[in-house]
């Protein structure tokens, strides 16, 4: 039988407590840093992402960012058209948002009968999805019909690909790129939410062909 000593207890006791710190800072890292976990909760980008996927932000995407002033510290890209980001909700910075780039700075927007136009030239998105017939005027509800305007520097134009169900920038403005935490890449897990969490009907309605899928 082998005895630890008073002092080997220690060391010991001392090593699993260093070994657990740095796997905290770690991941505390790779969360700021480089890789954040999201739940989609509502359908905004419908059929692109469903309500019940959860999916990866790669935050290193648009360069290193100061934590919560978000602050560019390293340079890497910034967003362009298509790419799906996460960030904060311009009225209320304690809520996520997630939505597709449409306009970027120096782009002008408008949107005529549900058609978006940028610098006045009709812009092909494959994942705009239209499910409503219905057509708003610009003074009753910007949905349908919107601007033009011009994205400022330092701002996007963002809008949901379930068009006609999307609260986006056509109603509250644009987003802030320094509010952007990063680029939507992969679905790790999904399944239907509205089935009971503990319940058979929930473990069946995982979505096994959606796992790993990139985002797009």
């Amino acid at each position: 039988m082998v005895l630890f000593t008073e002092g080997r207890s220690k060391s010991v006791f001392r090593e699993y407590f260093e070994a657990i710190v740095i796997a905290v800072l770690l991941a505390l890292v790779i969360r700021t840093f480089v890789v954040q976990a999201f739940k989609i909760p509502s359908g905004s980008m419908l059929p692109t992402l469903l309500i019940g996927d959860h999916l990866l932000v790669n935050k290193f995407t648009y360069g290193v960012r100061l934590p919560f002033t978000g602050k560019v510290l390293i340079e890497v890209g910034s967003p362009q058209r298509g790419d799906v980001v996460v960030f904060r909700y311009p009225k209320d910075k304690s809520i996520d948002y997630i939505k597709r780039v449409v306009g970027i700075p120096g782009d002008t927007i408008e949107i005529r009968t549900k058609k978006v136009f940028i610098n006045g030239k009709p812009y092909e998105d494959p994942h705009a999805h239209i499910s409503s017939a219905t057509v708003y005027d610009a003074l009753t509800n910007p949905r349908d019909n919107f601007g033009p305007v011009l994205v400022p520097e330092g701002k996007v134009f963002v809008m949901g690909d379930n068009r006609d169900n999307s609260f986006d920038s056509r109603f509250w403005g644009f987003v802030d790129q320094k509010d952007i935490l990063g680029k939507a890449f992969m679905l790790y897990w999904s399944w239907d939410i509205e089935k009971p969490l503990f319940s058979l009907d929930r473990l069946l309605s995982v979505r096994w062909g959606r796992l790993a899928n990139f985002i797009e």
